[in-house]
């Protein structure tokens, strides 16, 4: 196997072959710069013959001074290698079908034929000087007898390099190894490999080739492509840096960034769980897991995640642990004691159960609501009940009971709605026993979802002037808002004993 693997990225050309796909000039000198900038060998930047536009495209990025080679696609047709060259690319790469199946329905030619389209093709993109990638397509399916032929032909007339495109994705990687060996056997030109994803086998069939001896991949950025895509850029990289110890030009702390260009430009979708890319390639939630990256990331990462631009993510959800969760808690800053954790930890399994995922927002309002109440047993006053009553025809009305000093006390109130009856009734109770009354309401967060966390926080005054602020997040605004208020109120009955 060759120690060093040229990548050939087709993203421009194949990957803009993604059905619904469809680039400006301007943005396929966008990606083309970043790719450049990534370290691909070889950029595919189009296919001139397929329309006004796609010459533009080709021709402006040929003229950026791109340390790649720049290329376009071309049949093996005169007029159309004609359009490459008119576009002032390094090379042309050239094709024409090779299979029975293709020749017979989708060229109309013999065997014969074809090789001799293929050999003319060839001599006339070198006679202009430029290098010639020649490709028999649907390679795969092509004899293998034919296949090797044609190939020899090829290289005969001076073709640069022979790429093998699995171009229906049909290959197991045995057979893409064995493949790629019988066409190493009769030629000594470098070969590459074409793999497409319709089995999932894409990135797997692309290494096998390498195993086999193809010293050339093509890829395409997130694995777009036709059909089920290409083989991803980022996946092959990564596999023949980490898995085989080989060497690309690729500098892949720029992966994520190429990735998410690529996305944002095309459209589409990268899936979470995918490979070195996808939101959740670097997250964990469950116990056993973050606690082994908080401590030791090589226990559950194969790569540090910033090799590819990415950071390691705790997720807060049912499977998290009190590990996973402190060490989140710490990069924003928030130290819980143990107590504290444990009821974190608790309010976050219990959003979990619900099926809520629980975002950063939902995490930090929990924790800042639990870490800024009053420990149970300095409470002077306790919420004991509370009910709610609303609707279309219904003014909303409040019941709270509290508990002040071992003695219990109910009041009603209305509302303009069910918070506003609520904080009435609690208010209309704490006005009387212990003179502490509301300054200040607001909501501070609330993240998406109808069943969104709420983080209320609230500013209460007592009867000296002193004003003291607190929070509560919970699924229920209603809850939030009256769990904030008792809080504020047991702060400032607190503070007020400290200061007799």
């Amino acid at each position: 196997m060759a120690k060093r693997i040229n990548i050939f990225d087709t993203t421009l050309r194949d990957g803009e072959q993604t059905p619904g796909v469809s680039l400006t000039p301007e943005e396929k000198v966008e990606i083309a710069l970043l790719l450049d900038e990534l370290g691909v060998d070889v950029l595919e930047a189009g296919f001139p013959a397929a329309s006004a536009g796609e010459r533009k495209a080709v021709s402006r990025i040929a003229k950026e001074g791109l340390k790649a080679e720049v290329c376009a696609l071309a049949r093996a047709l005169k007029q159309e290698i004609d359009l490459a060259l008119k576009c002032e690319v390094d090379s042309v790469h050239t094709f024409i079908s090779t299979s029975e199946v293709q020749m017979k329905y989708a060229l109309g030619k013999t065997p014969e034929e074809v090789v001799q389209m293929a050999v003319e093709s060839i001599e006339y993109i070198k006679d202009h000087g430029l290098i010639c990638e020649f490709s028999p397509m649907d390679a795969t399916r092509t004899e293998l007898g034919f296949l090797k032929k044609i190939c020899k032909a090829a290289e005969e007339a001076h073709a640069d390099r022979i790429n093998i495109p699995d171009t229906v994705g049909i290959m197991t990687p045995n057979k893409m190894r064995n493949l790629v060996q019988e066409v190493c056997s009769v030629v000594k030109v470098p070969i590459s490999v074409h793999c497409h994803d319709d089995f999932g086998m894409a990135v797997a069939n692309s290494l096998a080739g390498v195993e086999g001896g193809a010293s050339q991949v093509h890829v395409t950025v997130n694995g777009l492509g036709e059909r089920a895509g290409n083989a991803a850029l980022e996946e092959v990289v990564m596999s023949l840096h980490v898995l085989y110890g080989m060497e690309t030009g690729i500098n892949t702390r720029l992966l994520y960034r190429v990735s998410q260009l690529v996305r944002q430009l095309t459209g589409v979708p990268v899936q979470p769980n995918k490979a070195i890319v996808g939101e959740n390639a670097f997250a964990h939630e469950s116990g056993i897991h973050t606690k082994g990256v908080v401590i030791s990331p090589a226990t559950f990462e194969p790569i540090d995640p910033e090799l590819v631009g990415r950071k390691r993510k705790i997720i807060a959800g049912k499977k998290a642990g009190r590990h996973g969760i402190k060490a989140e808690l710490e990069e924003f800053g928030l130290k819980p004691t143990s107590e504290q954790l444990n009821l974190i930890v608790s309010k976050v399994k219990e959003l979990g159960d619900k099926g809520k995922m629980v975002t950063d927002a939902d995490l930090l309002a929990i924790a800042r609501s639990i870490m800024g109440k009053v420990a149970e047993e300095e409470k002077v006053i306790d919420l004991t009940d509370l009910a709610v009553v609303t609707g279309i025809k219904v003014i909303p009305t409040a019941s709270v009971k509290i508990k002040l000093n071992g003695k219990e006390y109910v009041a009603a109130e209305t509302g303009v709605g069910p918070v506003d009856a609520a904080v009435k009734a609690i208010q209309k109770l704490t006005d009387k026993l212990v003179n502490v009354r509301l300054k200040e309401y607001r909501l501070e967060a609330l993240t998406g979802g109808s069943d969104a966390v709420a983080e209320v926080v609230i500013k209460v005054e007592d009867k000296d002037g002193h004003i003291i602020s607190s929070r509560a997040a919970s699924e229920d605004i209603v809850m939030a808002s009256v769990e904030a208020m008792i809080n504020g109120i047991n702060k400032a009955l607190l503070r007020s004993r400290q200061r007799a």
